[in-house]
């Protein structure tokens, strides 16, 4: 077999019927649109979710809650996590991408206290919870901001 000699499965593609191509076709005149309406013209059709001028669905629900669009949300990294660098290394956080520790780019990179750590590091994240700095200075680390 080869390449040149490749064909779908019968019946698995079909000719697209051409529609508005004379009476003969049988599909013509009309084009299956049957005559007049709002349907039958071009760009003709409700919209998604008009109801006939009956308040839609949508609106009918109660509306709860807010969504701040300026929220900025952070890959969370905790220190039990860090202690698989090399002592006295300088983790960034593309280190940190590298490793694992994160999959997702954010808005920049958290980190949180939980766990301990047991290497002295020098961390470079955008965030660091109050836990977390007293935690690397007692380790004897040091924290920077980004």
């Amino acid at each position: 077999m080869k390449l040149n000699e490749l064909k779908p499965n019968e019946g698995a593609r079909s000719v697209s019927k051409r529609i508005g191509r004379g009476l003969g076709s049988g599909t013509g005149k009309t084009a299956g649109k049957g005559s007049k309406g709002q349907n039958s013209r071009s760009g003709g059709g409700v919209a998604i979710g008009f109801e006939g001028g009956q308040t839609p669905f949508f609106k009918r629900m109660p509306k709860r809650g807010f969504t701040n669009f300026t929220r900025k949300e952070y890959a969370i990294v905790n220190l039990e996590d860090l202690n698989s660098f090399e002592d006295g290394a300088t983790v960034d956080p593309a280190a940190m991408k590298k490793a694992g520790l994160y999959k997702k780019d954010l808005d920049g990179v958290k980190v949180l206290g939980r766990g301990r750590l047991e290497k002295k590091l020098t961390i470079k994240a955008d965030k660091f919870s109050q836990s977390a700095l007293k935690a690397i200075e007692e380790a004897g680390g040091k924290a920077e901001v980004l």
